[in-house]
């Protein structure tokens, strides 16, 4: 994800890197190129493309609603899984505290955790895990998950072995035990989550209507302008679809947020927070509680 200076605006609005300039900008080239056919048609036989602008306009406000509720449901998947990932880094964050503080040691759960929000991200990439999993989870512990279809499920596994093996040795009470099992399950409700926001598209009819609409709108509307515009046509033209792509285009880039585009979320840098904390956490201070502790 792009950090960009929100208060200057001229800097960001001049912008190219990360905006869907590049991947817009053939669709706005075959439109002026259809500008350019009807200014030169229009000037071999004048008022011949004089279309009447009334149907145009009505179907350009349609397509401007659609357009809005596309983009505003894009961004709502891109939020949902934000706060998806901020509720993972908030349940990593006091399942370490709690196995630290009441375990006497974290440093396994601080390792789990970080095992499981790397896995996490790959799973949703769609890519292989990488050595560093491994690494953390250990050669039993991976040997155990890396068996199963879902790797980051076997590692809420481990985690809730991690707990049991403490509460088996008297260095967790029950009821921080079961408080510690809410919060594995809480990391794999925010897991179910994210896959679901994953294998869920818009529905195909809805973007394909759209899309449909869209390059209508923008193919017939040439016609439209040469007849009050003439050659400022081609300009206006340019003008308008670059506007109503963009939009689009923008709905498309951030609908899959767990990808590597600029404006996806930076998942990345939120495993490494994961980690960073969990592994600060483990290293302080510990001191089992006492088995009365709630």
């Amino acid at each position: 994800m792009i950090d960009y200076p929100r208060h200057q605006f001229f800097r960001v609005a001049l912008s190219v890197r990360g905006t869907v300039v590049p991947r817009v900008a053939p669709r706005v080239l075959i439109v002026a190129v259809i500008a350019l056919a009807a200014c030169g048609w229009n000037a071999l036989a004048p008022e011949s493309l004089a279309f009447k602008p009334l149907a145009h306009s009505l179907v350009g406000i349609a397509m401007g609603m659609l357009l809005v509720f596309r983009t505003n449901a894009s961004y709502d998947r891109w939020w949902e899984a934000r706060k998806q990932w901020g509720g993972m880094v908030n349940a990593s964050r006091n399942l370490v505290r709690i196995m630290t503080v009441h375990a006497g040691d974290g440093r396994r759960a601080a390792a789990l955790c970080s095992a499981w929000s790397l896995a996490l991200v790959h799973h949703l990439r769609g890519e292989r895990h990488p050595e560093q999993t491994r690494e953390l989870l250990g050669p039993e512990a991976a040997s155990r998950s890396y068996d199963q279809p879902n790797v980051p499920a076997a590692i809420g596994a481990e985690l809730s072995r991690n707990i049991a093996l403490a509460l088996g040795q008297g260095r967790l009470a029950p009821d921080l035990a079961r408080l510690a099992e809410g919060l594995v399950m809480e990391l794999l409700d925010h897991q179910g989550a994210c896959e679901r926001i994953l294998n869920t598209p818009l529905p195909f009819a809805y973007v394909t209507a759209v899309r449909q609409l869209l390059l209508v709108y923008l193919f017939s509307l040439p016609m439209v302008l040469v007849g009050e515009l003439g050659w400022w046509s081609i300009p206006a033209a340019v003008f308008i679809a670059y506007g109503l792509l963009a939009i689009e285009e923008a709905g498309i880039e951030i609908e899959d947020p767990f990808g590597t585009d600029p404006n996806d979320l930076p998942l990345d840098a939120i495993c490494a927070t994961i980690a960073q904390d969990c592994a600060a956490m483990a290293a302080g201070p510990s001191s089992p509680a006492p088995r009365s502790a709630l």
